[in-house]
């Protein structure tokens, strides 16, 4: 397949979302059935109503850091965006990083943050806008990022992230007790709240969590007509033995597996068995899935309305089977629902 065959125009009038949903369950959710063809339109939390005891539902638990920094480049006082993208090594405190005017970021500059307090020194080119860096700073230098850092809100948010972003930029699901590592937030898992969650577990549904740190392939955009020609960023992720069991559980007594989110199904397509079961597994995954797959896991899908040709919308029409994003997006524009990382979600069953 072709990549054209998957790019939309919005129309005049299209949404797309600058704050997300309050609360996060009353967005809108749209269903599509494969089995009958049909579509549903309803609020997020009714997907209670669309699982059984034993189903299980998979998320990623990674934690997004305010990577978004802004500094003063050395000697001009130049206004330098700093975007956080991979700790490479962390004794050194050396980054992987973009910025912003990459025109004016050589190797050697300093650029100095938070009234010059700290700076880091550019000791590498690695792309038209990447730099690696060495940051100068005595003590935590993440404790310093969550004072002075923003939210990587994407670009078509039209305004500046604020302190409320922090919140509502994370899912419920992050665990907060892992070093932050991703500059993005499994978008559709952020329908979630804690109070949807309990009434599921209450029904009997299973929760499982994977831990896929979402990088810089989020903001990139597929620059091929043909799709085999298309390489991914690589992103690590782990499935540890506990959540695998958890998933092979509902699988081997016939219950459902509920994948939120691209990301999720990259790791678990990572980490197929033989047997078509989930291995504990964890490492570097480029995988993209595009039409046609098969998925070896997951019989349900979760995603929000994602750009037009990503990566995440190629996933969700290789589940649908079916080349639907024309008629979705349509839908999607007539019942006026959200778009993109802050907006309205879409099951698959």
């Amino acid at each position: 397949m072709k990549l054209s065959e998957f790019k939309y125009d919005l129309p005049k009038g299209a949404i797309i979302a600058q704050e997300p949903a309050n609360p996060r369950d009353s967005s809108k959710l749209m269903i599509y059935n494969k089995e009958t063809k049909k579509y549903e339109h309803k609020i997020f939390r009714d997907i209670i109503n669309y699982f059984q005891k034993g189903d299980c539902i998979v998320v990623n638990d990674t934690r997004v850091f305010p990577a978004r920094l802004w500094g003063t480049k050395e000697k001009t006082n130049a206004e330098i965006e700093v975007m956080l993208l991979r700790e490479l090594r962390s004794t050194e405190k050396i980054w992987d990083v973009l910025v912003e005017p990459a025109r004016k970021v050589r190797i050697g500059n300093k650029i100095y943050f938070d009234n010059s307090r700290f700076y880091c020194e550019v000791i590498d080119n690695t792309t038209s806008r990447g730099r690696t860096v060495r940051f100068g700073l005595e003590g935590d230098l993440f404790d310093e990022i969550d004072s002075i850092g923003y939210m990587p809100l994407p670009d078509y948010i039209k305004r500046t992230a604020t302190e409320a972003d922090k919140k509502s930029y994370q899912s419920v699901f992050a665990d907060t007790s892992r070093q932050p590592a991703s500059i993005a937030p499994p978008t559709a898992s952020l329908h979630f709240t804690e109070e949807l969650v309990e009434q599921l577990v209450q029904k009997g549904v299973k929760f499982a969590t994977v831990t896929v740190n979402i990088g810089q392939g989020i903001f990139e955009s597929i620059g091929v007509e043909d799709l085999t020609k298309h390489s991914m960023h690589s992103e690590y992720f782990e499935i540890n033995l506990k959540n695998a069991e958890i998933i092979n559980k509902s699988l081997k007594t016939g219950k459902r597996v509920c994948a939120v989110g691209a990301s999720v199904v990259r790791a678990l397509e990572s980490s197929v068995l033989v047997s078509g079961t989930v291995k504990a597994n964890k490492g570097w995954t480029d995988r993209f899935v595009f039409p046609p797959s098969e998925f070896k896991i997951a019989n349900m899908y979760i995603t929000n309305f994602t750009p037009s040709a990503s990566p995440s919308l190629l996933l969700a029409a290789a589940f649908l089977e079916d080349n639907l994003i024309p008629e979705i997006m349509k839908l999607a524009f007539e019942k006026k629902y959200r778009l993109y990382a802050y907006g309205d979600a879409m099951l698959i069953l």
